[in-house]
């Protein structure tokens, strides 16, 4: 893809830390079937990059646009229900732009939520882009809201016989994830990065060979957003829903999906999960939960906001999880407000009552309760390792920095090592 003419909005300039500490805001009152609107917002408020951004105000106080704008809306609601004193509040404007946001919805009717998200982080990136059409499509990609939600994904075709190699570019703004035959989000990401084959009626047009030949085609992430945003794809074309439960982690490394190989891990961060509750997409209820500014988890039920821990978050049914790239600093926050040993007791208090078995037990009869167990040590230690290499690879980078400035202050000389540091008098 062709560098961008021009930068709508610096890089730089984005914070993915929050940049102020507080408990969770308002709930909001559930207007006519409004669940779907409800929890997607929330997920939306406590996003740190987007949130710090409407919380400085920057985007009103240049915005010209008439009429309907979809971040000055979500600039307001950001800002009332985070500093409002109030239990819960309306989200009126949201609500009264309903169809502008997306033509199909109708107050009143079960929308999906995830329907909704596309169509209002769509609407924010609009809104970003007015009067800017004339814009070059690489320019167009440096807005906020795809430089926080949008990410690009590489497909490689590669010919079977001549081994020719065709790539191509397309941007994204979340990942939709095959759930059926995955127990897992990990294992649902490997099959989504899996080769698939293309033969017989699928074949492939090789423009090396001439000729429609066997190929195999491969998704991969060729570039990782601030903000991922993976949809666990629980309905069919009918509406039926996939009720089973799929386990995803609190901590995502991205490194083994992309296109080229990094050497340290890719980590994410949950900090949201959004929730379906029912049969079917035309019938039951969303809720969500989302990690606030001050670290904890609440979950968040329409008017209903309560605090909730981390091992509640992992139960659910997801159907969108949101996931944060980890900075530094929040890797060594992170391991700094976790007491050692946090992750064992959380595996105690929820396995240690499981285990009380009597009698013998043969491979055959052998309870579910200790595969789950296997996988939920699997999950801690991968967990463990990655915050690990994360931790390291931070301390690495400022004892670096530290050496900079203590040679430049002449405390030590450049040539001395750590292990042989002399302090000047």
């Amino acid at each position: 893809m062709a560098p961008p003419q021009r930068i709508l909005f610096p890089p730089e300039k984005i914070c993915m830390d929050w940049q102020q500490r507080q408990k969770a805001g308002a709930g909001l009152y559930n207007v006519d079937n409004t669940c779907f609107l409800n929890s997607v917002l929330q997920c939306l408020t406590y996003t740190p990059p987007l949130a710090n951004y409407l919380l400085s105000h920057e985007h009103s106080d240049s915005c010209r646009q008439q009429g309907f704008c979809m971040m000055c809306i979500m600039e307001a609601h950001v800002n009332d229900a985070l500093s409002t004193s109030a239990c819960a509040i309306q989200p009126r404007d949201v609500i009264n732009a309903l169809p502008r946001i997306g033509g199909h919805f109708m107050l009143g009717m079960q929308e999906d939520a995830h329907d909704f998200l596309c169509c209002t982080v769509t609407a924010m990136q609009r809104a970003c882009l007015a009067g800017s059409s004339a814009w070059d499509i690489s320019s167009q990609y440096t807005t906020i809201v795809h430089q926080t939600f949008g990410g690009f994904l590489r497909s490689r075709v590669m010919c079977c016989s001549c081994k020719a190699v065709s790539d191509s570019c397309e941007a994204f703004l979340d990942v939709p994830l095959d759930i059926e035959a995955a127990s897992s989000v990990t294992a649902s990401l490997e099959d989504f990065v899996k080769p698939e084959r293309l033969a017989g009626e699928n074949s492939f047009q090789c423009s090396r060979c001439d000729e429609m030949v066997t190929a195999l085609k491969r998704f991969t992430i060729d570039r990782a957003p601030r903000v991922l945003t993976l949809c666990l794809k629980r309905f069919d074309f009918y509406g039926k829903k996939i009720g089973k439960f799929v386990q995803y982690p609190q901590y995502l490394d991205l490194r083994p999906y992309l296109s080229q190989g990094a050497a340290e891990p890719l980590l994410y961060a949950l900090y949201a999960v959004l929730v379906h509750s029912g049969g079917s997409s035309q019938a039951g209820h969303y809720f969500c939960y989302t990690k606030a500014s001050d670290g904890l988890w609440y979950q968040m039920d329409d008017t209903l906001v309560d605090r909730c821990d981390i091992n509640t978050v992992l139960a659910q049914q997801a159907y969108l999880l949101f996931y944060v790239r980890c900075s530094d600093l929040q890797i060594s926050q992170q391991i700094s407000s976790s007491p050692r040993g946090s992750y064992a007791r959380s595996f105690l208090n929820q396995w240690g009552t499981s285990s009380q078995q009597t009698g013998p037990v043969g491979p055959r009869d052998q309870p579910r309760w200790t595969k789950n167990l296997a996988k939920e040590l699997i999950r801690i230690v991968q967990d463990t390792i990655i915050v690990t290499k994360q931790y390291k690879k931070f301390l690495q980078m400022m004892m670096a920095k530290l050496r900079k400035e203590a040679c430049v202050l002449g405390l030590i000389h450049p040539s001395h090592s750590w292990g042989c540091v002399t302090l000047s008098a």
